[in-house]
């Protein structure tokens, strides 16, 4: 579970600590507190893409830290070589010029690898997760998640990508007669005006680098010359050679003298050594620049050749690997009738591997259909609707990248209401509640410790709030749930209350985070209820509301008991 969430310089939010608890938290506020904006640090140490506009302004930087307790011995740490600690630190850090600084327990980390292992530790419902369920686009994902199929699914994509590169090569090589003819005539010419050529790989560099040395030719000679002078001398003056000569003969002499010159004699030995060598390399280089006249010019038309075959690639490398592809293509065209019948049967293979275990994924959907509409039914039952019928209709159609399935979620929300796309018939807050009864039979299926609720009482009020409540409670006894709300009834319901506040000082906003005592939860349970202007009904109400969440606790702790 999430147990200590530290944000630093995030919009409004400077710097806050907050502790959470096992069991239901909740997070109130006026409308633009900043609520959301905790929500977003617990999506940012999560892995979940944050821009950096929320780095606080004059600040450098954004920061936030999550330690979780209990935390599962799961795959990913073996996976990304992080060592695994039951409590683990999630940290990141946004630059204002956009990069992002990842890591757990200590080791740094990309945001790839922090999403991996953040939605494994943290589920977050924000309102436009119940949007998604208007859209029927998402309803195959639901109904896969609930079937847990994974395994046979990514073996039927496996089957269905090698099927579609089949397919795609098949549709490459069945062209006409004509087609084929005006194709195998260009790659004909192309190739034999490759092969004319005589292309060696590596030439073009390296003619580019002899015409440079060609165009600078006398003042390298001039170099060479001088340098290789002022090494062995001219007519006028002796060289470098004569008088590192001179030199270790003197010493050599003061050698039988005493053996205190012996090293200094062996220096001016290897110094004479390194001298000649460097001569010699002189000389080499001098020959080397014995041009002829026209080869400069032989060098310019071979580089002209090299130019126009540039359609062909941007360098001699590329050139000869469009020429092994262009023999290639030519000889799988003369060859096309045999590679098209070979590709068609196994084409039909493929298409029937598919087949079979996309007809496989479709029993298991069909059953896990069956199951999931019932578990919601009693699920939304418990949510103030109890002449809900929900139904998962699979239809099945050609092959896809999913298998042969689209799935539609159906709905009446009263008795006698023939059912019906859930967007055409959910109001707001039934499609609140019916997304709660998804994320909560989604999440008995997950080692997800901590689910997290963004306002997801939008649209419910009255009888229907008060059973949101108690169901996210429910939820809360076997993982930790937090849940940002406007509800007096779910604030009322929770084990943790935390108030979140906004005010100006010295012309900037501070939001602060604190969690509420009795009194304080009867307070802000009052503003809920009646808004600014709190009185001691109010205020006695709210207790009420309080005692009546101790008795629910009580008893739902009795059963689990």
């Amino acid at each position: 579970m999430l147990r200590t969430l530290q944000i630093e310089n995030i919009a409004v939010i400077e710097h806050a600590e907050i502790t959470f608890d096992r069991g239901f938290n909740v997070l109130t506020g006026e409308t633009g507190a900043g609520k959301s904006i905790v929500i977003d640090a617990i999506s940012a140490i999560a892995g979940e893409r944050t821009y950096r506009e929320v780095i606080r302004t004059g600040a450098e930087k954004a920061y936030v830290s999550g330690i979780f307790t209990g935390t599962p011995e799961l795959k990913w740490f073996e996976e990304n070589a992080i060592p695994y600690d039951a409590e683990t630190i999630l940290q990141r850090e946004v630059f204002a010029d956009g990069k992002n600084l990842c890591r757990v327990n200590g080791r740094t980390v990309s945001v790839a690898m922090l999403r991996d292992l953040g939605r494994q530790l943290i589920n977050i419902h924000g309102q436009h997760d119940a949007q998604q369920l208007f859209d029927e686009r998402f309803h195959l994902q639901y109904l896969d998640l609930y079937a847990e199929d994974e395994s046979l699914l990514e073996e039927y994509r496996i089957a269905y990508d090698a099927m579609i590169q089949t397919r795609q090569e098949l549709d490459r090589m069945s062209m006409n007669e004509g087609e084929k003819q005006r194709r195998m005539e260009m790659l004909q010419y192309q190739i034999a005006e490759l092969e004319r050529a005589k292309l060696r790989k590596g030439e073009d560099d390296s003619l580019l680098e002899r015409k440079k040395l060609l165009q600078n030719a006398e003042k390298l000679s001039v170099g060479i010359s001088e340098a290789y002078a002022a090494l062995y001398g001219d007519d006028e003056t002796g060289g470098a050679l004569e008088l590192l000569s001179d030199a270790e003969h003197s010493v050599s002499q003061l050698g039988k003298l005493t053996d205190a010159f012996d090293e200094l004699k062996t220096k001016l030995s290897d110094l004479r050594f390194a001298a000649e060598e460097a001569a010699s390399l002189l000389r080499d280089a001098k020959d080397d620049m014995d041009f002829s006249d026209d080869d400069l010019e032989q060098i310019e038309s071979r580089l002209n050749t090299i130019q126009k075959l540039k359609k062909y690639g941007a360098n001699v490398a590329e050139m000869l690997t469009y020429l092994a592809d262009a023999k290639k293509e030519l000889e799988e065209i003369e060859f096309s009738s045999d590679i098209v019948e070979r590709l068609s049967r196994q084409l039909a293979e493929q298409e029937k591997a598919a087949g079979i275990l996309a007809e496989k994924l479709h029993e298991v959907r069909e059953e896990a259909g069956i199951r999931l509409g019932e578990q919601l039914q009693s699920e939304l039952k418990q949510l103030a609707m109890p002449r809900i019928a929900f139904k998962c209709v699979l239809e099945s159609g050609q092959l896809g990248p999913s298998g042969s399935d689209s799935a539609r979620f159906l709905m009446s929300a009263n008795a006698g209401e023939a059912l019906r796309p859930i967007n055409k018939v959910a109001s707001g807050g039934e499609l609140a509640r019916i997304m709660l009864a998804m994320k909560n039979v989604l999440s008995e299926r997950d080692q997800v410790g901590t689910l997290i609720f963004d306002e997801v009482d939008t649209g419910v009020s009255g009888k229907a709030a008060q059973k949101v409540a108690e169901k996210l409670y429910s939820v809360s006894v076997g993982k930790q749930v937090l849940c940002v709300t406007h509800l007096p009834q779910l604030a009322a319901m929770a084990d943790v209350h935390f108030s979140i506040t906004k005010e100006e000082h010295g012309g900037r906003t501070y939001t602060t985070v604190n969690p509420l005592d009795r009194q304080g939860r009867r307070e802000e349970l009052a503003r809920l209820t009646g808004g600014a202007k709190i009185t001691d009904t109010l205020l006695a109400s709210a207790e009420e509301m309080l005692l009546a969440s101790d008795a629910f606790h009580a008893t739902c702790n009795a059963k689990i008991e």
